[in-house]
């Protein structure tokens, strides 16, 4: 009873730091120099992606713990791990720039 009753609770306390990440209706923004970026967990969860996926191993876990620039995100870091034009739209065509910045 014990084993069930700790693998329940351990279940329940990833459930909710997953929940705690980017809530549902919720999205986290930053100002740059081409307008502001929104990025949205559920746009990236809708197309089958994880939080794990994304951090710890490319985006640590801290708000404001990375700082990004286009050319990093151009030369495959961050965002671009991803956006690369072979997994997801690339980050260096300037048609994609409205994807993410907002002015």
């Amino acid at each position: 009873m014990k084993t069930i009753t700790m693998a329940t609770i351990l279940v329940m306390a990833m459930m909710i730091g997953n929940a705690m990440a980017v809530q549902s209706g919720k999205t986290l923004g930053w100002d740059s120099p081409k307008g502001k970026v929104t990025f949205d967990g559920k746009v990236h969860a809708d197309k089958g992606l994880k939080c794990n996926d994304c951090h710890t191993k490319i985006f640590k876990m801290k708000k404001g713990s990375t700082t990004m620039k286009m050319a990093d995100l151009n030369a495959g870091k961050f965002c671009g791990e991803c956006h690369n034009g072979t997994k997801a739209f690339k980050t260096d065509d300037s048609a994609n720039c409205a994807k993410c910045h907002k002015k």
